[in-house]
Order: structure tokens, then C-alpha cells, then sequence
């Protein structure tokens, strides 16, 4: 193990793992066993009543969730995640949007705790973001994200609009697992197109004036990655290859999920045209996700990073197979 770091880092991993589940099992007894003692306190007499109410709520938010971390149980579920945005039709207000994805996630990622990585990002031309790509690393970061992807839409009146009309707008986000070498893709040399050119947008003075960024082309499927923050073209060129191996990943698992009965029979397929949530800002507040009907009146709380109940929800529908088919925009038409 010792002689060979790269091989014992999925047995660390699954340890580490393991050691959090126990740690959780013990802080549920503990919980409960509080919980016993307040009503033995009550029976005697004492007043313990808002005790009680306070910690049986504390209980349920920490069932809750335990009972998402016991969905995650695919094989990519505990890998990082590898987050793609792209702002659709409409210009600068898209872009913008996109980019109010990109802080969302961003921050969310910093309230659990996990490190981010920005891969490659195109700013808009006035404002916003032609697309991003970024990492989310941290124990199950996958799992966990990997019902984001979709359409995301947003309501609201445009701070780019002088007659302060109100527009509808929309931006795509992409979620798949950073793979790691315990699984297996095989890309072929002669199925590849690799082009370089020159970095744009922020960068040091090295970044910006040589062809160091990397562009690799898919011919088979069509999927194209890049990457153009590192300072080697090399340094791009391997990272870019790591994002196409978890593209690939997730392009075969979807093939798989769309040939699965039971997949059709939940209603819970996920393509790029699919809308899953809208986001209203104006003429009312509230982010609701249309396959599992979870709201939330705090949008700002939302956009801020607040993404449980939407993420539980998912994992809660997904497993019980009560979401609904995407597509709710006459729901929210304003």
C-alpha cells in the first residue's frame, strides 16, 4: 500500500468513507438518547418541553439527511463533479444568467465544505458568461449534484433592459463525475482532435500571450471539452483529457439510462432540453422545481446557495419514483 500511493487512495477513500457513516450512526444514537432522556425529565416533572422541541427538530433535519446520503450508492456517486453552463438564446441576459448558475453552485459547493476548481470560463462580451466549466471536489459531490442537470430558467425584470420590461431566461448546466483511475474508459488516439490557441479573458501575462490553451474534440460523439487556466499547454492538455474521460463516462450512462424501462417508467429522464427548474424573481418569488414540485420562497436564499431541498427532493423522487416529467412552464407563466 505504502509503495504504491496512487493504488491505496480509493482504499483511503473508501476508509475515510466508512469512518464518517460510523461517526453519523453515533451521533444518531446520541440524538435519540437525549431525546429519551428529555421525556423521562417530563414525566418526573420538569419542564423540558422547548429542550424537546428544539432537538426533535434538529433530529429531523439530520435524518433527512442521512436518508439522501443512504440514495447515493451508484458507482460515480462518490466521485467529484464536473460542472458545465451554458446560457442560452438571448444574449447578454442568458449570459448573465449563466453566470448567477456559476455563483450558485460555487457557493453551495463552499457551504459543503468543498474545494472548486474553475476549468475553462468565456466571459460574455458585456456581461456574464459564454460558458464555464468547473470541479466540485468533495465526498459525493456527484451523487449529490447529478439531478442539476437540465435547463434552469429564470424570471425576472432585466437590469439590462432601460424600459424595465420583464424577460424569461435560460442557461443549460451539464453535471458529470470527474472520473479517477478505478474506473475504466477507453478513448482511442485516432478518434481525437486536439487544437490549441491562445488563452483569453483573466490570466497572468504567460497565460495570455501563448497558445497554452487546449481544445479536444470527440469525433465519435461530438462532445468537445477545454481548458485554458493552467500555464503549459501540457498542464491543459492533461486536464482537459481527464474532463473528456468523465464526459465520456456520463455519455455511456445515459445511453444506459435511456434504455432502462425503469427510467422511462419514473419519469426521470434528463436531456438537454428538458426544463427542472425555474427561478421567479418578479411579479412573485419563488424557485420550484417541476419534477419534484419542491419550493422554495426565498429565491435570493436559493441563488445564494441553498440547493438541500431541491437536491433531497430529487434523491427522495428519484428512489421512490414519484417525479414527474419535466417541461412546467405553464406553471409559472407570467
Amino acid at each position: 500500500m505504502w509503495s504504491n500511493p496512487a493504488a491505496s487512495q480509493p482504499l483511503m477513500r473508501d476508509r475515510k468513507r466508512l469512518e464518517e457513516l460510523i461517526a453519523r450512526d453515533e451521533e444518531l444514537v446520541r440524538r435519540t438518547s437525549d431525546i429519551e432522556a428529555y421525556f423521562e425529565l417530563a414525566r418526573e416533572g420538569e419542564d423540558v418541553l422547548a429542550d424537546l422541541e428544539r432537538d426533535v427538530k434538529s433530529l429531523g433535519t439530520f435524518t433527512e439527511e442521512l436518508e439522501a446520503r443512504t440514495m447515493l450508492s451508484g458507482e460515480a456517486d462518490p466521485l467529484n463533479a464536473i460542472v458545465t453552463i451554458h446560457p442560452g438564446a438571448g444574449g447578454t441576459e442568458s449570459q448573465d444568467w449563466a453566470e448567477m448558475l456559476v455563483r450558485m453552485y460555487l457557493r453551495w459547493a463552499e457551504q459543503q465544505g468543498f474545494k472548486t476548481v474553475m476549468n475553462d470560463e468565456q466571459p460574455g462580451e458585456g456581461a456574464g458568461i459564454k460558458s464555464a466549466t468547473f470541479t466540485i471536489s468533495g465526498e459525493f459531490a456527484f451523487g449529490l449534484l447529478a439531478g442539476e442537470s437540465g435547463v434552469h430558467r429564470l424570471v425576472r425584470i432585466s437590469p439590462f433592459d432601460s424600459a424595465k420590461r420583464r424577460h424569461t431566461s435560460f442557461a443549460s448546466v451539464f453535471v458529470s463525475p470527474e472520473i479517477d483511475d478505478t474506473i475504466q474508459v477507453d478513448i482511442r488516439q485516432e478518434d481525437l482532435r486536439i487544437d490549441t490557441y491562445r488563452s483569453g479573458g483573466k490570466g497572468g501575462q504567460h497565460v495570455n500571450t501563448t497558445d497554452s490553451a487546449v481544445r479536444i474534440t470527440h469525433n465519435p460523439t461530438g462532445i468537445v471539452v477545454q481548458c485554458q487556466n493552467e500555464r503549459s499547454q501540457i498542464q491543459n492538455r492533461e486536464k482537459a483529457m481527464k474532463m473528456l474521460r468523465s464526459r465520456l463516462y456520463e455519455h455511456e450512462m445515459e445511453k444506459k439510462r435511456a434504455e432502462s424501462k425503469k427510467l422511462e417508467d419514473s419519469k426521470l429522464d434528463i436531456n438537454f432540453g428538458s426544463q427542472i427548474r425555474s427561478y421567479v424573481l418578479q411579479p412573485y418569488r419563488m424557485a420550484k422545481d417541476h419534477r419534484t414540485k419542491v419550493e422554495v420562497g426565498d429565491v435570493d436564499k436559493v441563488l445564494d446557495g441553498y440547493l438541500e431541498p431541491f437536491l433531497r427532493g430529487y434523491l427522495l423522487a428519484k428512489r421512490r419514483g414519484t417525479a414527474v416529467a419535466t417541461g412546467g412552464e405553464d406553471e409559472l407563466d407570467v
